[in-house]
């Protein structure tokens, strides 16, 4: 009897132990599930206006109707985007992601002697999207294409002015990129930001440029800005009648932006990977392909691991160019 009642009891605390854990499993669930539970902080390392930031917008808009919390755009400029990078690589929060970018992951590694954060510190989450580079010169230059901009900068070696978003940025990379191909010298000016290059480049005190078709776009359309040629391998749809620079005498030449979603390494797994999941699919979402397209944008999505294995490969692909031109920073 004695040993009946032991074997009752026992099987009382087993059966009550098991509904606990079975109960407590549905409850760890959606805990894991109940992320992202405030607004996430999305920022974007560079000045409003270029490039960046109407990815980072399209992105977001799809973001938080898919995560059901706010994602909202936080432009942090500074030190070519070491200074955002720097920020958001101790965050903790788990609730601040930042827009990667060529310069501040395939760039900055190579011309900066020592970063402000470790490149480890990120986990890459997804691509989000490429932009085309587009070379651009302002209207009333004498030139109508790229062999005519490379004749003219041949007759008066560094006497023209590019403009960039700063040093290592994408156009600052794209024009000596093309600088090497033409054997052109072109004088860089350095600015914190696309906004105000442009600001600079419309109003006369600039030359040309290559920034980003998002945004120059609408200042091509209207007549603002002359674009001479796409650093894509093949014409866009939106500028036809614009060659592209491999037609131009250069085979083989091809310059694009990228643009993807990091965060900190001590953003938990399945958070990653639930946004992860999240911008892949807002990046294809109707609404951001029609703001990404519009703008000659391109959109990619992809996974965590197909993003890393791409920033490994720009990184060899770029860090030769970088030594050639010895790129420095401010």
């Amino acid at each position: 009897m004695t040993e009946l009642k032991i074997n009752r009891r026992t099987a009382l605390r087993i059966a009550t132990a098991a509904s606990a854990f079975a109960g407590g499993l549905p409850l760890f669930a959606r805990a894991q599930a109940a992320w992202p539970t405030k607004a996430i902080r999305f920022v974007v390392p560079f000045a409003p206006g270029g490039s960046s930031e109407i990815v980072a917008r399209a992105a977001a808009n799809e973001l938080q109707k898919i995560l059901g919390q706010s994602v909202y755009v936080d432009n942090k400029p500074g030190g070519a985007g070491n200074v955002a990078m720097g920020e958001v690589a101790r965050a903790d929060d788990q609730h601040t992601i930042i827009l990667g970018h060529i310069g501040t992951l395939a760039v900055n590694p190579y011309i900066f002697d020592k970063l402000p954060y470790d490149p480890k510190a990120f986990t890459p989450v997804s691509l989000l999207a490429k932009v085309p580079s587009l070379y651009v010169v302002r209207p009333d230059l004498p030139v109508k294409n790229l062999k005519e901009f490379i004749a003219l900068a041949k007759s008066k070696p560094g006497q023209l002015n590019y403009g960039s978003a700063g040093n290592g940025s994408a156009g600052h990379l794209a024009f000596e990129y093309l600088k090497m191909a033409s054997d052109t010298f072109v004088t860089h000016v350095p600015y914190r930001g696309t906004g105000p290059q442009l600001t600079d480049l419309m109003g006369g005190r600039l030359e040309a440029a290559a920034v980003g078709a998002p945004a120059v776009m609408q200042f091509i359309k209207t007549g603002k800005l002359r674009c001479i040629a796409t650093g894509t391998t093949q014409r866009l749809a939106q500028l036809h009648d614009v060659p592209t620079v491999a037609e131009q005498g250069f085979p083989g030449f091809e310059m694009t932006q990228w643009y993807g979603l990091l965060a900190p390494s001590s953003m938990a797994k399945a958070s990653i990977d639930k946004l992860a999941a999240a911008s892949a699919r807002a990046i294809k979402e109707p609404a951001a392909l029609k703001l990404l397209e519009g703008e000659a944008a391109i959109a990619v999505g992809g996974t965590p691991a197909e993003f890393a294995k791409f920033i490994e490969g720009e990184q060899q692909r770029w860090k030769p160019v970088i030594a050639r031109a010895k790129i420095k920073p401010d």
